[in-house]
């Protein structure tokens, strides 16, 4: 019970805010020891991927990371916000699989694979990608699914606790209905949550840029159109294609107020 207590302490100590949405966020663990971490773990992923020998498609990832990075790291001067980014040491790279994915780590480490490219099709449609990947970053969406991740610990610690008197077997289902429930009911939605305020937040990056946010849903709509078999958005970690290309619509008169 010790470690529920002191985690207690810790949520009600944790909290934070997201930038541009304003929206409350719980963060238990040092940034600094989550870039430390991710830096690392960048690196091992460098040593074991092959990195793209497509000099074209190197150099505009590159070049629209560098655009968005800068005029976030503007934009965040001018709100006073320049600590989210103090410890964070930018790099842009594309691998060399067919995977159609991209993704960020804490302190700004962003990859690409060679499969989205071809989704992309263009500068701003990398920029479409780009800006909802650094948003995870400057969003600190890591900390936030760590921290969801040591209450669910939590929570199923207390569920072996109480039951600690009953057989082994009860107490296993016990705890496994623990983890069921909060996944369902916590950790899920926040990922999808993660996953929409991405969406706003880069649509406002890419914009920053000089980049087209209405390409935006047009991007969404060539992903959803490879047909791939998908989960209920209730047991998926991101909204449906639908629902974000809906959000994204509603959300571009706010975006195109950013453009320079």
């Amino acid at each position: 019970m010790r470690f529920l207590n002191s985690l207690i302490i810790l949520v009600l100590t944790a909290c934070a805010s997201a930038p541009l949405t304003g929206r409350n966020q719980l963060k238990l663990v040092p940034e600094s020891q989550l870039i430390s971490s991710a830096t690392a773990e960048y690196s091992n992923v460098l040593k074991k991927t092959k990195i793209s020998t497509n000099t074209q498609q190197t150099a505009m990832v590159k070049r629209v990371g560098e655009r968005i990075k800068n005029a976030v790291e503007g934009y965040l001067k001018s709100q006073g916000q320049s600590e989210l980014v103090k410890d964070y040491h930018w790099e842009f790279n594309l691998l060399a699989e067919p995977t159609v994915n991209a993704w960020a780590m804490p302190g700004g480490k962003v990859a690409f694979y060679e499969g989205i490219m071809k989704i992309c099709e263009d500068e701003t449609g990398v920029a479409v990608v780009m800006g909802h990947e650094v948003a995870h970053a400057i969003a600190g969406h890591g900390n936030e699914r760590v921290s969801h991740g040591l209450i669910q610990q939590g929570i199923v610690l207390g569920a072996g606790a109480l039951t600690q008197k009953e057989s082994e077997r009860v107490r296993q289902m016990v705890q496994m209905g623990a983890i069921g429930f909060t996944t369902v009911a916590g950790i899920l939605p926040y990922s999808r949550l993660h996953e929409s305020e991405a969406d706003e937040m880069g649509l406002i990056f890419m914009a920053m840029a000089g980049y087209d946010p209405r390409e935006a849903p047009r991007f969404w709509e060539r992903m959803s159109a490879q047909g791939k078999s998908k989960v209920p958005q209730l047991l998926s970690t991101h909204p449906s294609d639908t629902t974000r290309i809906r959000k994204l619509r509603a959300q571009i008169p706010r975006a195109m107020k950013y453009l320079p």
